[in-house]
């Protein structure tokens, strides 16, 4: 089964966010055809999560976990960590209230 390219699903992704006005850019600009995707979601109040991509080994279905969830600038803190151990990593900020980042949709995964 072929892959989407990581520049075509955050293509995507920022496209689906901008149809429901949800603000979201581009930090970290990754390799585009195989970079890991890392999604931060700041809601605005001091506090974030950050979220990756996986597979669930028991059904090879794609899946998003949370990697860190609490202060900002901890939550900065882990992404820049996981920056340093993978340069090709792209990383997208979310900025929602409401906390909303669109990731459990169809399609996302």
């Amino acid at each position: 089964m072929s892959r989407l390219t990581a520049r075509f699903w955050v293509d995507a992704y920022l496209a689906r966010l901008r149809l429901v006005d949800i603000p979201a850019f581009v930090v970290a600009h990754g390799d585009d055809t195989a970079g890991a995707v890392l999604v931060k979601l700041a809601t605005l109040d001091g506090q974030a999560r950050a979220f990756t991509r996986g597979f669930d080994l028991e059904t090879g279905a794609r899946r998003w976990s949370e990697l860190v969830a609490g202060d900002e600038p901890g939550v900065d803190a882990a992404i820049a960590r996981q920056r340093r151990a993978d340069p090709d990593l792209w990383v997208i900020e979310v900025e929602d209230r409401q906390g909303r980042h669109l990731l459990d949709e169809d399609g996302l995964a």
